[in-house]
């Protein structure tokens, strides 16, 4: 943004437009700054200001465990959920947006059911979910039970779980964001690369992996991201369909009201800086293979 030279006037609307997106800031990242900030109370620390000291033994407190709630365990399972979820919404998006490429049959109806999902509230869309895989667990239990398999019977648990019903509900909310960045990059993509390609004797795949997958990674990054930080903090489409084991986000929200010490200021620092760093991680890769891809360039 270019800065008015000395001595030029503002014009009359500069300083209350300042003012409003100033408070805007304030307002955005002032909870997080202040979280960060009470994270590193000193020993005698409460949970408001002001400080009693600066250290970290609230994380080390954390380290320790809070109560009888399993901390690292749920950290596990958040970071394997994040990371399947990932991994299915970019698989599922690239693949979505070569198949778009074409006309299909169905295609316009198909894509509208695919983002429908995020017009619907999340705890609906978590309550239906449950609902259908406890609908499952008693199909199941009817048929053993008719097929007077007793011993199968006893030892049947529940379909609801981490990566059955839960990877569904996380997948309704991330696929729909990486379905539409996909669709905007193919818009835009130009075919003849791959016209070029295939004049110089390329097959589809050699196309694929050579011409178009170098020039969309930086997309397919940007769709990792979303997918991992969306399935991170995710609680409402969580609740209702993982089953007996909580995520981390789910056990952060039930010490909101347990724990009355900085060391749930300690877990959301900590839970804050992993989704950092995942952006950090994707727009650094982001930024190499544009670069890779300059170079290449002849």
């Amino acid at each position: 943004m270019r800065s008015a030279p000395l001595g030029e006037q503002r014009p009359p609307g500069f300083w209350p437009l300042a003012i409003v997106f100033a408070l805007f800031v304030l307002f955005l990242y002032g909870p997080m700054i202040t979280i960060f900030v009470l994270s590193f109370q000193g020993s005698e620390g409460g949970l408001t200001f002001p400080l009693r000291g600066v250290s970290l033994h609230w994380f080390h407190k954390l380290a320790e465990g809070l109560g009888t709630v399993d901390i690292g365990a749920a950290f596990r399972r958040s970071l394997m959920l994040g990371t399947v979820v990932m991994l299915f919404t970019v698989a599922l998006s690239v693949l979505a947006g070569l198949a778009f490429r074409k006309k299909l049959r169905g295609g316009n109806a198909l894509f509208f059911v695919t983002v429908a999902s995020l017009i619907m509230p999340s705890i609906i869309v978590s309550l239906g979910i449950g609902l259908q895989f406890r609908l499952l667990d008693s199909g199941i239990k009817g048929a053993l039970a008719a097929l007077e398999a007793d011993g199968a019977l006893e030892n049947c648990g529940t379909a609801l779980g981490l990566l059955s019903s839960a990877l569904g509900a996380h997948l309704t909310w991330t696929l729909p964001f990486g379905l539409l960045i996909m669709f905007a990059v193919f818009n835009r993509f130009n075919p003849a690369y791959e016209e070029a390609a295939r004049d110089l004797g390329a097959t589809p795949w050699q196309s694929f992996r050579h011409v178009v997958l170098p020039l969309i990674g930086p997309s397919i990054v940007g769709i990792g991201m979303f997918g991992f930080t969306l399935s991170w903090d995710e609680i409402a489409r969580t609740s209702q369909a993982i089953g007996d084991v909580n995520t981390l986000p789910l056990e952060l929200q039930g010490l909101t009201s347990t724990v009355t010490t900085p060391a749930i200021y300690a877990l959301g620092t900590v839970t804050t800086v992993v989704s950092f760093a995942v952006m950090a991680i994707a727009l650094g890769t982001a930024a190499w293979l544009r670069r890779r891809a300059t170079r290449q360039r002849p």
